[in-house]
């Protein structure tokens, strides 16, 4: 017989090759219910190893039923916000023997239908979607289909950010924490800002401009869209924002970016600039990332329970089905730190 190049060989070719039935082969090298004799089980394993047959791993898992994959989608992987994500799913898992795979989409929206349906295909026992919704309502139907066709396999879908998808949410309340974060500042006589948001679309982004916008209004200050710069969801992204307001003429007030990683980016630009934090600017982020711990000076922001949001995903996984899908709301705190000092000075 010729020989095959390692993996090609086909249950069966192994069958064929050990003159045993398909459903005898297999039984011999994957298991099951009935037991196979001695003599043919050696005869399929010889024939396997002879043509050095690879079982297919899916192939295995749909015929078993749903295995013990939990697919955790990303939408940067780089982000401490999202490996903080990562952190609190995994030691849920651990505790359980599931095994978790990350894929990060970076930062853009339809290769999550991507990875629902390559997740879907092998059968994984739950998909986590992590991170912002999208504007686009024909994306969204089209990854609800996919995700209610994983449902109806017997999968568990979660997902971590806004409620706008029929599936079990751990939702973070984006609005209310910006506007905590908002009115705030403003109490401590900031008056002049600038928002560095996300992509137009990006309902997190959108969510908190607004909702830093309304903790504004309670102190009579205005924000107007001329002062909101929009740009990538992410470190390079808020730096890219903060040197435009910067060449615009931005040279005194306060800089609200809508996460922490553009925070910091926003930061890098003024030191590089030559403008000192927190005075003539300050600045301040959302979420409390783990390596704001590094930053100096530290940073003002939104404290969110991240790995914490990570674990209840996967509770929802593991907890008995409900009628309907459930909602755990996440609220965030205002901590103030020394990046929005009001400096007598100033």
């Amino acid at each position: 017989m010729a020989q095959r190049a390692a993996g090609s060989a086909t249950l069966a070719d192994v069958a064929r090759e050990a003159g045993v039935s398909l459903a005898t082969a297999s039984r011999a090298l994957n298991g099951g219910t009935r037991q196979v004799s001695g003599n043919l089980r050696e005869s399929v394993l010889r024939a396997a190893e002879r043509l050095r047959y690879t079982a297919n791993v899916p192939a295995q898992a749909m015929a078993r039923g749903r295995g013990n994959v939990v697919g955790l989608l990303v939408h940067d992987i780089v982000d401490p916000y999202f490996s903080s994500i990562a952190s609190g799913v995994m030691r849920v898992a651990a505790r359980h023997g599931l095994t978790v795979t990350i894929a990060s989409t970076e930062n853009r929206p339809e290769k999550e239908l991507e990875y629902v349906t390559t997740l879907r295909g092998q059968r994984a026992r739950a998909v986590i979607l992590a991170g912002s919704r999208n504007e686009d309502s024909a994306l969204q139907r089209n990854l609800t289909k996919e995700l209610k066709a994983f449902e109806a396999a017997d999968g568990r879908v979660v997902v971590i950010g806004q409620r706008k998808l029929p599936f079990d949410t751990v939702m973070l309340e984006n609005r209310p924490g910006a506007a905590a974060l908002g009115e705030q500042l403003a109490g401590l006589g900031h008056r002049d800002f600038r928002v560095l948001a996300g992509p137009p679309g990006l309902l997190t982004s959108r969510d908190r401009v607004l909702g830093f916008r309304d903790g504004l209004a309670g102190h009579g200050v205005s924000l107007p869209e001329t002062q909101v710069l929009h740009a990538e969801f992410t470190r390079d992204g808020g730096y890219a924002a903060m040197v435009r307001a910067l060449e615009g003429g931005f040279r005194r007030g306060c800089v609200f970016a809508v996460n922490d990683v553009m925070a910091v980016g926003a930061m890098a630009a003024c030191r590089d600039r030559g403008v000192e934090v927190p005075s003539p600017i300050a600045v301040a982020g959302f979420d409390d990332i783990i390596t704001l711990r590094d930053i100096r000076p530290s940073l003002s922001t939104v404290r969110v329970p991240i790995e914490t949001m990570g674990e209840q995903a996967l509770d929802f996984v593991l907890a008995d089905r409900a009628g309907s899908p459930r909602v755990k709301p996440v609220t965030g705190e205002v901590v103030l730190r020394e990046s929005t000092q009001l400096l007598e000075e100033r």
